[in-house]
């Protein structure tokens, strides 16, 4: 596992898959980039449907991705939107994230203009409801 979390790479696929994200109705296009426990960097973007409940959250879309590839555990998340003031992941996100955390996961926002909102997954999600309790 690298000990380093490689921002830069994690904002520029962010970056990248929000340019992709397919947002037509709300018009709020999000890139999502995370690293596993072996390195490896994932993104999505946001995928909408005209029957709104359908739509996936671009963080959502890059933990599917990296799950499909025999990935199970998340050191950090990159977020990019355009918004005044970064945006930190919805609730459906938060717990999805939480599912396959490694201890201590970071979680950065960033806007255009390079404006960023640092945090981990246990400060967005106290107490989230886990495998540990089962």
């Amino acid at each position: 596992m690298p000990a380093r979390i490689p921002w830069k790479e994690l904002f520029e696929a962010a970056s990248a898959a929000r340019a992709r994200a397919y947002a037509p109705y709300s018009d709020f296009q999000v890139g999502a980039a995370l690293l596993t426990e072996d390195g490896t960097i994932f993104a999505g973007g946001n995928v909408e449907n005209a029957s709104y409940g359908l739509s996936i959250c671009a963080e959502r879309n890059a933990i599917s991705r990296a799950v499909l590839e025999g990935h199970q555990q998340v050191r950090a998340v990159a977020i990019v939107v355009d918004t005044d003031t970064p945006t930190p992941p919805c609730g459906m996100c938060r717990q999805t994230m939480a599912e396959f955390a490694a201890p201590g996961m970071e979680v950065r926002s960033r806007n255009l203009e390079g404006k960023e909102l640092r945090t981990t997954l246990e400060k967005l999600l106290p107490h989230a409801f886990t495998r540990a309790f089962f």
